[in-house]
């Protein structure tokens, strides 16, 4: 990261950021895109068993994830401060903290994954291929955890074209063991959707002893000792990352959740809906690594300016990313109308699978322009580490406006499943109004504060 003193400048370096954040984000969702779309091709059966999988792994994945993700903002702003020396202290206990939760994931998860798959009262083959995706993938939390750890860290000092690589690295190896453990190929045992499991699993270690090695020995990285030394838990740290990372978790859980309850509801409709709304679902998430992609560069860029006390470099970043953001959702959103029939028969042969996901991606349109607001604001708020607020608005517009606005016209129009997708596109246009409100209140009050002390 570097000062930057014109619009060009930031232009040039958030996308020095962001191309490198989006290919990694990409890569890290396409292990769950060719996991889903080779399920597919295994049997539908397969495909609605691995989407029940992904959808309980989902939100848990990616709100402790999010959790983890308080070491960019935090590293950003001491990198911003010039305070080094205190970086290497504060990533080994996010260590502690991803190896913490992890361990909780497994045991907990491994009490409560058959009562409530059996609760869903799914088809028995569907069932049991969703048990043992998730049972397979469990070998890859810890590594996983760990490895998010390391690339906060990265990205943190604006190195995102190394996160880009180490997961560029890892992406076909995942592919060829989905092929070797979905089909059962070169007398591998032939798994189907279980296999996408163990697939995954693997590669999640590879890409964290990767990750751990290049920080040990690569500059800038090694230059902060962070390995060379033994540094003991500590409790007052634990609790820094908690009170940032915990309501960023929140927000991200609530969101990702939601569609995951939502995937659920869509049981009752049968396999062939189940499958072709977790494949619009699946398509539609790729999508939104732009937005997301964007959100991850604010957060280091305002974060960096933040901590700099630079407030007016800050305001310029969170405005270049979200009118970036838009722009992206503009674009994809009058391909993805015109490609939708194409894209939907990349994730089945089944004809009635395929016009049912091509309907579902005319709604999946709507989500893109929310998202291109919702989740830059997010990544800036981030870097301001303004988080508890923002999770409240990110509840309330998720959760007491979009799934019951959904479940209320299920109940009372002829809808059926696109009903729920009508409630999210509601629920995520709310939470992007109250975001950027809450944005532009944070900003303005640190230009008055900051005009008040240079006043004084």
């Amino acid at each position: 990261m570097i000062e930057t003193n014109t619009l060009l400048a930031k232009y040039k370096q958030l996308f020095i950021l962001f191309i490198p954040i989006l290919i990694t984000q990409v890569a890290m969702y396409a292990m769950n895109f060719f996991d889903t779309t080779m399920s597919g091709h295994f049997s539908k059966q397969d495909l609605a068993g691995v989407a029940i999988g992904s959808s309980l792994w989902f939100p848990i994945s990616t709100g402790f994830g999010t959790v983890l993700q308080a070491l960019t903002p935090i590293t950003a702003q001491l990198m911003g401060a010039k305070k080094e020396k205190d970086i290497s202290f504060i990533l080994i206990q996010g260590f502690y903290v991803a190896f913490s939760i992890a361990a909780i994931i497994i045991i907990v998860g491994d009490l409560l994954l058959k009562p409530i798959l059996h609760m869903m009262q799914l088809d028995p083959y569907v069932e049991i291929v969703a048990k043992h995706y998730l049972w397979a993938l469990a070998i890859g939390i810890i590594p996983l955890f760990i490895y998010n750890v390391c690339r906060s860290f990265i990205d943190a000092l604006g190195m995102t074209k190394i996160s880009m690589i180490i997961t560029l690295l890892s992406l076909p190896l995942n592919i060829l063991l989905n092929y070797l453990f979905i089909f059962g190929n070169f007398g591998f045992p032939r798994l189907g959707g279980a296999g996408a499991g163990f697939a995954t699993g693997i590669t999640y270690w590879i890409i964290m002893m990767i990750a751990i090695c290049v920080i040990h020995n690569m500059k800038p990285f090694s230059q902060l000792y962070i390995f060379r030394a033994f540094y003991r838990v500590s409790l007052v740290k634990w609790k820094e990352i908690f009170s940032l990372g915990v309501p960023m978790g929140l927000s991200t859980f609530f969101e990702a959740s939601i569609f995951s309850v939502v995937t659920l509801f869509m049981s009752k409709f049968g396999t062939n809906t189940i499958a072709a709304h977790q494949a619009a679902m699946n398509f539609e998430s790729l999508l939104y690594m732009l937005p997301l992609s964007i959100s991850i560069a604010m957060t280091i860029t305002v974060g960096y300016e933040v901590g700099a006390k630079r407030y007016k470099d800050a305001r310029a970043y969170s405005h270049i990313g979200i009118f970036i953001a838009i722009l992206f959702a503009t674009v994809t959103g009058m391909l993805l109308f015109i490609y939708r029939n194409s894209v939907a028969s990349i994730y089945s042969e089944d004809p009635r699978v395929i016009a049912l996901t091509s309907h579902f991606l005319l709604y999946a349109i709507f989500f893109q322009w929310s998202d291109a607001i919702q989740a830059p604001v997010q990544g800036a708020l981030r870097g301001y580490k303004d988080v508890h607020i923002t999770t409240i608005m990110t509840f309330i517009s998720y959760w007491i406006i979009g799934l019951p606005l959904g479940f209320m016209l299920d109940a009372i129009t002829a809808l059926g499943p696109f009903a729920y997708w009508i409630g999210l596109i509601s629920g995520l246009g709310v939470g992007a109004i109250t975001l950027f409100s809450r944005l532009f209140h944070i900003q303005r009050k640190k230009a008055i504060n900051r005009k008040k002390a240079s006043l004084a």
